[in-house]
């Protein structure tokens, strides 16, 4: 008898965890995604409001980071894994927001901001990084990602001019803004991207002039 009660409460607790095995490891990542939401709420103020008219910075070609990259990414990789995405957005952003506080004295207006933004960002990052397996980091990436990933990370002085181009701190941060709701839509779900609109968005991209 005893054992028989046993055996029924390791199966009504196998099923009581079941739910929170099978859960997605994406509802982590909402509560510090939401609050990096709500810091670039308030981008046009300080990206915009506190910088010269048409200000802008230096970036690589792959931190202009957008809808359009997205899409082309996804119809041109087989196979590709949203992972890999959340992944490089994580390192494009990264670079985005360093160079963003580099060109600002300390005592510019929209430092502080900025700084707030990028640690929100980091602990975006850390629990991004802890809800995955570590395997997941050391899985080798598609060819045409891992190109991206090394121009993203290498040296500054090694990058030929023609890979540089400009772009205002707020159009940066737009991108940053879009492509996160894009990429993790399951924490933004009244946003309007997903997969159909953006590879819309790309196709009328080609055919402007």
């Amino acid at each position: 008898m005893s054992t028989s009660v046993c055996l029924l409460g390791g199966l009504l607790g196998l099923f009581l965890l079941v739910p929170v095995l099978m859960a997605p490891t994406q509802a982590s990542m909402c509560p510090p995604l939401r609050t990096l939401n709500d810091s670039l709420s308030h981008r046009r103020r300080y990206m915009k409001h506190n910088f010269p008219i048409n200000y802008t910075i230096r970036v690589h070609q792959k931190e202009v980071f957008k809808l359009s990259n997205i899409s082309r990414m996804r119809l041109r990789v087989k196979g590709l894994d949203e992972l890999v995405l959340q992944r490089l957005w994580f390192q494009v952003n990264q670079g985005v927001l360093k160079k963003i506080i580099r060109v600002m004295p300390e005592r510019h207006p929209s430092r502080p901001y900025t700084a707030e933004l990028e640690r929100r960002f980091r602990d975006a990052e850390g629990v991004f990084v802890q809800s995955q397996p570590a395997e997941v980091f050391q899985q080798e990436l598609p060819e045409s990602i891992q190109n991206i990933w090394d121009c993203l990370t290498e040296e500054p002085d090694r990058v030929p001019e023609s890979s540089w181009q400009f772009a205002s701190p707020k159009s940066l941060l737009d991108n940053f803004l879009r492509t996160m709701h894009c990429l993790f839509r399951e924490c933004f779900p009244t946003g309007t991207c997903n997969r159909t609109t953006a590879a819309s968005h790309w196709r009328t991209g080609m055919n402007k002039p």
